[in-house]
């Protein structure tokens, strides 16, 4: 069986808590998006597993099913403040799709190495044989990697642009 998971990494210079705010605000989904799905989202930034927001997504950005405009609701999984974010997603799909997307941040000299993730292996049964993972692909994870880095190294989401 191919791999259910994801994993990029790359080294941002920054502290972990700088780039943790941005992973934690729901603004910082949409502003470190590289697929072009993520359009707005609504909520205050998350402190705790539980924690949700709704994103604003536009799923005609990757040209693979005609879903057009919806929102779903991420729901944070895991969280250990300045070192893992995690969360899955419910939407219209039913039975909800269980994949996980998080990050890990190692304080390293000079900055942080993060790892993106990105998890299909307990999706529920009924979308496993259905060939659509993984949605995003890594060269996507790598990408909002840059755009993350990006983001931060401007001073984050309040920074002018």
């Amino acid at each position: 069986m191919a791999s259910e998971r994801l994993e990029v990494q790359r080294k941002i210079a920054a502290d972990p808590a700088a780039i943790f705010r941005v992973l934690c605000d729901p603004r910082g989904h949409v502003a470190i998006d590289s697929s072009g799905m993520l359009m707005a989202a609504t909520g205050d930034p998350v402190s705790a597993p539980g924690d949700s927001f709704v994103v604003h997504m536009d799923r005609e950005a990757l040209n693979d099913y005609p879903m057009g405009e919806y929102d779903v609701t991420v729901t944070i999984t895991t969280l250990v403040p300045e070192h893992e974010i995690a969360w899955t997603i419910v939407g219209q799909i039913r039975p909800p799709l269980g994949h996980v997307y998080g990050y890990r941040l190692e304080p390293m000299e000079d900055g942080t190495l993060v790892t993106s993730y990105y998890d299909w292996s307990s999706i529920d049964p009924a979308w496993k044989e259905g060939g659509i993972f993984p949605v995003i692909s890594e060269g996507a994870l790598r990408a909002t990697l840059g755009i993350l880095a990006r983001t931060v190294a401007r001073g984050g989401l309040d920074a002018p642009g």
